[in-house]
């Protein structure tokens, strides 16, 4: 005997939870983007006392975290608007800051001068893009498809 059993559609509640998380997740993304900019902002243009109190920064490093930042916002944004193209933007800045955080790595190894703090920054937005990717996959639908060609 076969039954046919029909899904049930989430309840308003489990539905304003879902969409509490990727809210939240996506509202530190738009403050970890400004923060980001202003950060590196003062690190790349500020007075001389602020650069120096940079230390060894990686410049590449530094440059790639302030243009991300600026990404991130829009990311953030997007994430708050529920727009399924920030999903794939925030899977972007993941891997992206994974491909940098390898080349600091390689840097590193190779000699390279750098701050300690660089390490656990690149940990700290590698790990946040990460999550924020898998959650706005899980939370976001699929694009609707498009016309057969």
């Amino acid at each position: 005997m076969q039954t046919h059993l029909k899904s049930i559609p989430p309840t308003q509640p489990q539905l304003a939870l879902r969409h509490q998380a990727l809210k939240w997740l996506a509202i530190v993304a738009v403050a970890f983007g400004l923060v980001t900019v202003v950060s590196g902002g003062r690190a790349l243009f500020g007075s001389q006392e602020m650069r120096t109190a940079v230390g060894h920064a990686v410049p590449f490093v530094l440059w790639f975290n302030f243009l991300s930042g600026f990404v991130y916002i829009l990311a953030g944004g997007g994430l708050l608007a529920r727009r399924t193209w920030a999903v794939y933007a925030s899977l972007f800045i993941a891997a992206s800051t994974l491909l940098v955080f390898g080349a600091f790595g390689v840097h590193v190894l190779g000699g390279g001068a750098y701050e300690l703090r660089t390490v656990g920054a690149m940990t700290l937005r590698s790990l946040f893009w990460i999550a924020v990717a898998m959650v706005a996959f899980r939370k976001l639908p699929p694009p609707a498809p498009g016309p057969e060609v």
